[in-house]
């Protein structure tokens, strides 16, 4: 008897677990895991702490390599191949070699998607200056951490007031730069309740770190070598560098045109 064949479109954190726990399951099973990126299995959470030099050896923020993964779980992983079209009647996906060009088409009797999100970054001028970031995988860290340790901004502005942007905050503040928060909501870290939201303030302002709630990005321009933040409000704030940490998006667009239904939240 034929072993099953397993694709899984994404190879960070869902999708190489998946890829685990199946092997865990049938060891006969034939798993193919794409990944369009170089990496897989990062440690998401450690991002910001490399940045902040608080991790500095970068190879701690992989948590497996396509080549340990081959080995140990007897995966056949895909780096820069990307899964560009579903084809459900045939159960087959055409595939892209991201290095080569070439598409093929691969068979599946099952297949798993999990390919992320993507930062979310609203229509607004001036976001697409070089000096503005976002933070969701290996090289979006490296582009940060290059531009901090070659550039050496003194001021940076972190919009989203979440996880994410609080821990940029943190890392950066701990290289020495001077640190403005902007976040919509009237508190940071929305989940929390408004008294504990309130002692995180404190803890930051005591800290040196400017913090501007209630308020929004407008626009970022630029002036005598520097970017200028425009708020909501018509504040402006000064900086060398922006971090937009404002949410993710779910990729769901090789769902969609496979005619897969989409719930309201995008899952």
């Amino acid at each position: 008897m034929m072993s099953k064949k397993v694709v899984i479109v994404g190879g960070v954190a869902g999708g190489a677990s998946t890829a685990a726990r199946l092997r865990r399951m049938d060891e006969d099973l034939e798993i193919i895991m794409l990944e369009k990126g170089e990496y897989i299995s990062f440690a998401n959470c450690g991002l910001p702490y490399h940045i902040g030099e608080v991790i500095k050896d970068r190879e701690k923020l992989l948590v497996q390599t396509p080549q340990s993964m081959q080995e140990r779980f007897k995966i056949d992983v895909r780096i820069q191949h990307q899964a560009v079209k579903i084809n459900r009647q045939q159960k087959s996906v055409e595939i892209k070699d991201l290095k080569s060009g070439e598409i093929y088409t691969e068979s599946y009797d099952k297949l798993v998607l999990s390919p992320g999100a993507e930062p979310i970054k609203p229509p607004l001028s001036g976001l697409d200056f070089p000096e503005v970031f976002t933070l969701r995988n290996i090289p979006d860290t490296d582009k940060i951490k290059n531009f901090v340790d070659n550039q050496k901004p003194t001021r940076a502005v972190v919009v989203g007031g979440g996880f994410i942007g609080l821990e940029m905050a943190e890392n950066l503040h701990e290289r020495g730069i001077e640190v403005s928060v902007v976040e919509m909501m009237d508190q940071l870290m929305g989940s929390l309740d408004y008294e504990m939201a309130a002692m995180l303030h404190n803890h930051l302002r005591t800290k040196g770190i400017d913090l501007h709630l209630g308020d929004g990005i407008a626009a970022v321009e630029e002036a005598d070598q520097r970017k200028i933040v425009k708020l909501q409000s018509g504040k402006t704030i000064k900086t060398d560098m922006i971090i937009l940490s404002i949410g993710v998006s779910p990729r769901t667009e090789l769902a969609e045109e496979a005619g897969l239904e989409i719930g309201s939240s995008k899952g």
